[in-house]
C-alpha cells in the first residue's frame, strides 16, 4: 500500500522558525523524485512534539497537494493522549492523508492493555490505514508481541514502523503476522538484516539523501544478489550513523542545508548542530560524492 521505501521528512523552517510551507513542497517533490514512495509528515524526524495543531494542518495540506500523483503521505498524528491523536486523525484525513502513522504514547508508559485501547479506540475513528510506531527508546514503552499481533488484527491497522531494535523479535512477528500486516524498519543501520527476517521496508531519515542507493538496495536483496545488497549497505553505514550522531533531526537538517534542500533550523528544546558535529556530517557527505 505505501511502498518499500518510505520517508520521515523533516519540516523546513524559516530563519525566525516559522514554518516553510514552500520549502515543505520542494523537499516533498524531492523526496518523491529519488526513491520515495511514501512521505511521514509530522513524525518525530518532523519536530512532530513543538509543531501546533495548525501547523500540522497546514503542513498536511502542503505536502498532500505537492506530492499528489506521485507519492503517498503519511500523517503523524499520535501523540500521548488519546482524545488528541483522534482528533489530529480526523484532521488529517480532511487534508487528504493517505495513512496514519501513530506512535506509542509516550511519558505515561501505559500497560499493554492501554496501548491495545488506545490504538484500537484511534483506528476504530478514521477509515484511514494506520502504522504503528513502536521506539521503546523514545517512549518507554515497548508494544510487546502478544499485543502487537492483537493490534494486527484490527482491520485498518496495516503495519508497524519497527525501531525496537530486536531482530529476533522482528523475525517472530514477520513468522507469526497476519498475511496483510507489514512491517518497516524504523533504523536505517538495521534495513537489511530486517528484510532477511521478513520486513517490508524502512521508514527512513537517509532517504533525504540517498533514497534512490536505498531502493537499489532493496531491490538488490529482492533478487538475490545479498552481496550487491550487503556492497550498498556498507557504502551507507557511515552517513546512517552521522545521521544519528547527536538527536534526530538535528544532523540531518544541517546535512540538508549542506546539499542545498530546504531544511532550516530546529525547534528548542532542540539545538544546531556542534562544529564537530557538522565536520563529521561534511566529510560523511562528501566521501559519498553527495557535496
Amino acid at each position: 500500500m505505501f511502498g518499500r521505501v518510505i520517508t520521515a521528512m523533516a519540516s523546513p523552517l524559516r530563519r525566525d522558525g516559522s514554518l516553510d510551507l514552500d520549502g515543505a513542497a520542494v523537499l516533498a517533490r524531492h523526496l518523491a523524485a529519488h526513491g520515495s514512495e511514501s512521505i511521514v509528515v509530522s513524525g518525530t524526524t518532523g519536530e512532530s512534539p513543538t509543531l501546533a495543531f495548525e501547523e500540522k494542518r497546514d503542513l498536511f495540506g502542503a505536502v498532500v497537494e505537492a506530492v499528489r500523483g506521485r507519492a503517498k503521505v503519511i500523517a503523524g498524528t499520535g501523540t500521548y493522549s488519546t482524545a488528541e491523536s483522534i482528533h489530529l486523525s480526523r484532521m488529517a484525513a480532511d487534508q487528504g492523508a493517505d495513512g496514519l502513522l501513530l506512535v506509542t504514547p509516550y511519558y505515561s508508559r501505559p500497560p499493554q492493555s492501554g496501548l491495545l485501547a488506545h490504538f484500537t479506540a484511534i483506528a476504530g475513528e478514521t477509515a484511514l490505514p494506520i502504522i504503528l510506531y513502536d521506539i521503546p527508546s523514545r517512549t518507554g514503552r515497548k508494544i510487546e508481541h502478544a499485543t502487537l499481533l492483537a493490534l494486527a488484527g484490527v482491520p485498518t491497522i496495516i503495519g508497524v514502523k519497527d525501531a525496537a531494535g530486536d531482530l529476533a523479535g522482528t523475525g517472530r512477528l514477520a513468522a507469526e503476522k497476519p498475511a496483510g500486516f507489514s512491517i518497516w524498519s524504523g533504523d536505517d543501520a538495521l534495513t537489511l538484516p530486517m528484510l532477511s527476517v521478513g520486513a517490508r521496508g524502512v521508514i527512513s531519515v537517509a532517504a533525504h539523501l540517498v533514497g534512490d542507493r536505498i531502493s537499489e538496495m532493496i531491490a538488490a536483496h529482492d533478487k538475490g544478489d545479498p552481496e550487491g545488497a550487503a556492497a550498498i549497505h556498507r557504502d551507507l553505514m557511515p552517513l546512517f550513523r552521522a545521521l544519528f550522531v547527536t538527536a534526530n533531526p538535528i544532523p540531518l537538517k544541517a546535512a540538508l542545508g549542506m546539499v542545498g534542500l530546504p531544511a532550516g533550523p530546529v525547534r528548542l528544546p532542540l539545538v544546531e548542530a556542534t562544529e564537530a558535529e557538522r565536520d563529521l556530517i561534511r566529510t560523511t557527505l562528501a566521501r559519498l560524492g553527495l557535496i
